[in-house]
This record gives C-alpha cells, sequence and structure tokens, in this order.
C-alpha cells in the first residue's frame, strides 16, 4: 500500500471495510448469530458497488467454486473476529476504561450496536471518505450511538495522533485501543511507528487487540486469495506490503507490554464454532496491556 493512496470505501483498502461489513451482515442473518449488526447490509446496498457481496446466510456468492468457498471463508471468520473484539471492548469498559479506539474503523458500527456504560467515549479513526459515508447511511437509518461517539477523519500513516488528541483524546486516562483489519496492510516501517505512538498515548491499564498475520508472506502467495478476491472487487494481494516485518510480540516486548497471542482456531472453538486451517494458519490476535 502505497503512502500515497488515499481511498474511500469504493477503492483500495475501503473495499475491504464494504466486504467485511456484507460478513457481518450474513452472521447477523444466521440463526446462532454471534454478533448483531443491523446496519451492515444498509452499508453495501448504499455502496452500490458492481462486485457481488452477498448478505443473507446461506446466499451463494455465484462467482464460481473458488469464489464460493473464500467467501465462505470469510464470512466464518468475520463472525468469529468480530465477536471475539466485541468481547474485548465490552469488557475493557465493564472493567472502568472508558476510553476506545477504533484504528482504521471502517464500517465498524460498535458505537452503535453495543451497550456501553454512561460515560464511554468511542473514537474512530479512518480516512474522511470512508468517515462520511458511513455516517451518512447510519443517519439516513436514524442510527443513535449508544457511546460518546468521536469520528475522527486522518490517515494513520501520516500524524494521526494529532488528530485524535486534537478531538479530545486523553492520553492520562487509560484507553482500549482496537487494530483490526489493518496491520496487514501497513509497511514495517509504519506498522513500527502506529505501535510506538500508541504506546505513548496510553496510560497505565491501557489494554490492546490486535488482528495480524503469522506468516505475511503466506497471504500474499495463496493461490485461493489471488485467484478469487478480485471476483469481489478487491485484489487483495496487491494491497499487501512485500516486505518483512518484526514480529508484532517483540514490538509490544521493547516497549514494556504485557501481551499473549490467541490463535483463532482457539478463539472459534470457545464459540463452538470451527474455522478451516486455511485461515487459523495465517492469522493471529494478540491482547496486550501496558502495566
Amino acid at each position: 500500500m502505497g503512502a500515497d493512496q488515499q481511498w474511500d470505501i469504493t477503492s483500495g483498502v475501503g473495499v475491504t471495510a464494504l466486504a467485511v461489513a456484507a460478513g457481518r451482515a450474513v452472521e447477523s442473518a444466521r440463526d446462532d448469530a454471534l454478533i448483531t449488526d443491523p446496519y451492515a447490509a444498509a452499508f453495501v446496498a448504499a455502496a452500490g458497488t458492481s462486485a457481488p457481496l452477498p448478505v443473507g446466510a446461506g446466499e451463494p456468492h455465484g462467482q464460481g467454486d473458488d469464489a464460493h468457498e473464500l467467501w465462505s471463508l470469510v464470512v466464518d471468520y468475520v463472525g468469529i473476529r468480530s465477536r471475539i473484539f466485541d468481547d474485548f471492548l465490552t469488557d475493557a469498559a465493564r472493567d472502568g476504561i472508558r476510553q476506545i479506539v477504533i484504528l482504521a474503523s471502517g464500517l465498524d458500527t460498535r458505537a452503535f450496536r453495543l451497550e456501553w456504560p454512561a460515560g464511554t467515549r468511542c473514537f474512530e479513526l479512518d480516512q474522511p471518505g470512508v468517515l462520511d459515508f458511513k455516517l451518512r447511511v447510519l443517519s439516513e437509518h436514524d442510527a443513535r450511538p449508544s457511546c460518546l461517539h468521536t469520528p475522527v477523519p486522518t490517515d494513520l500513516r501520516e500524524d494521526w495522533a494529532a488528530a485524535l488528541e486534537g478531538a479530545g483524546f486523553t492520553p492520562e486516562e487509560p484507553t482500549a485501543w482496537l487494530a483490526e483489519g489493518l496491520l496487514p496492510y501497513l509497511t514495517p516501517e509504519a506498522e513500527e511507528r502506529l505501535f510506538k505512538e500508541i504506546d505513548r498515548l496510553s496510560a497505565p491499564g491501557s489494554r490492546l487487540a490486535a488482528e495480524h498475520t503469522a506468516t505475511p508472506r503466506a497471504i500474499r502467495d495463496d493461490a485461493l486469495l489471488r485467484q478469487s478476491s478480485t471476483a469481489f472487487g478487491i485484489d487483495v494481494p496487491a494491497l499487501l506490503p512485500e516486505e518483512t516485518k518484526r514480529p508484532l510480540s517483540a514490538q509490544l516486548t521493547a516497549l514494556g507490554w504485557e501481551h499473549r497471542q490467541t490463535p483463532p482456531r482457539e478463539s472459534a472453538a470457545a464459540l463452538d464454532r470451527a474455522l478451516p486451517s486455511h485461515i487459523t494458519d495465517k492469522m493471529l490476535h494478540t491482547f496486550a496491556r501496558r502495566p
């Protein structure tokens, strides 16, 4: 992902947010749904993209067997990932953290669909075009946030910390940070800068949840992803950096954070779901705390 790239909801990395919203819509329609997102399908409808993004449970993709297989993997993973990170944030709020920061929030609706304790403030950082689209669709559907909701239009490859502090963020208060669907697209340098800034802005007791790749090159070289992602209007491998990154565990250790890694298969099992190794061998979820 080049440093000069900008995007909205129908271009670049923004399209991945639309696909994730479709995945949340499908999960929400299941009889045994792990999450409920009443706005996810509305985003897909409003975007008017030519890429087929099913929003109903059991709805076939219709672009061939490989595309259907990939879509099934995406839907299963998105449902589990969403629930795991929902629980991370609500647990943090239950434990007294009242400052939430969602990095590269995309079409995330947690500020609207989750229950928050009084006084909780949720900051959402993303490209202006993505946030504008999301807020317009939510307004059209009379959505109301269940917390103090603060969108922060910014580019996470630039001085996003200044934008966050300018929006009212208080570094002296503990924060729960979420990096979901972000790190795989950052260059090694951008990722290192991101976590150094998170550390600088985090009071003791702050928490972090991050999704990242166990083997970045394996994602770029994955045959199914290369062959089928364009059926969704996204050339995912082309968006991923080629450089080797320092392991997230090493970055967090150097910054003094306590951390643990959880393979998605363990999270899935805890929710009585299963994920194929095609996904679980490539992704990791890290949970960290600043002492």
